[in-house]
């Protein structure tokens, strides 16, 4: 008997780490995880050495979204993406003042850097989240108004199986579409998840909540096992936990 069986309600890729993304209605993946999933950065000077910025240090990077305007990502070459700025303008990722224009809204010189290999937080990684998970820990919050996109999540799910089960599969396989992946371990949650995706605004409640009753967990990581040449997820595709 599966574990869980269900199917994939959202798809969302991050193409710059720590900025906006984009959902998508397919995604390539291999090894690396979602093709253009965070093959972007930026990277400021810190205690004299390059440091990837994140929302943790600078919460206004959310004000900023990525996107590969319509283009489908292959996994080994996705394209540059274009870069939308909080007052509208948008920038090429090649630009020239696309650097100036960060430093002006974020107060601080910025390095772009572009890396295939991803630049996740847990390398190589994609991460899953299930639809009663996210509503439970909403009723429980009590706010109505969770917005997934607080959690970066790549692959959402719809699933029957009860809220939070997930944090028990470690090890666990799973098939999406024509895509394999193992189940690596439960996703231990930062900051992040506290600020709204839209405004910045802190609600550091979530991830109190989060680790007091449910140990800081929210999803689990999954790394693709399948052939070399990478698969195809789409929304809509049969998910089975095995």
């Amino acid at each position: 008997m599966p574990l869980a069986t269900g199917t994939v309600t959202e798809l969302h890729r991050w193409p710059v780490k720590s900025l906006a993304g984009e959902p998508v209605d397919t995604a390539q993946v291999d090894g690396r995880g979602i093709a253009g999933d965070r093959t972007h950065a930026l990277f400021d000077t810190f205690k004299d050495a390059p440091r990837r910025l994140t929302v943790r240090q600078v919460p206004r990077l959310l004000a900023w979204r990525a996107s590969y305007a319509g283009a489908d990502p292959a996994p080994d070459a996705p394209p540059l993406p274009a870069v939308t700025a909080p007052d509208g303008r948008t920038y090429g990722w090649e630009d020239a003042h696309l650097p100036a224009a960060f430093a002006a809204d974020l107060g601080r010189d910025v390095v772009l850097r572009r890396d295939l290999a991803g630049q996740q937080d847990l390398e190589r990684s994609v991460l899953i989240t299930t639809r009663a998970t996210f509503e439970a820990l909403a009723a429980e919050l009590g706010s109505g108004g969770l917005d997934l996109r607080r959690m970066r999540t790549n692959v959402h799910a719809d699933l029957d199986a009860p809220a939070f089960a997930e944090e028990a599969w470690e090890g666990a396989h799973v098939s999406i579409g024509e895509a394999e992946f193992v189940l690596l371990h439960p996703c231990v949650r930062c900051v992040i998840p506290t600020r709204d995706p839209d405004t910045g605004m802190k609600d550091p409640r979530i991830l109190r909540h989060l680790t007091r009753e449910h140990g800081g967990l929210f999803g689990i990581n999954a790394r693709y096992v399948g052939p070399a040449a990478g698969a195809r997820i789409r929304r809509g595709d049969p998910i089975v936990f095995t």
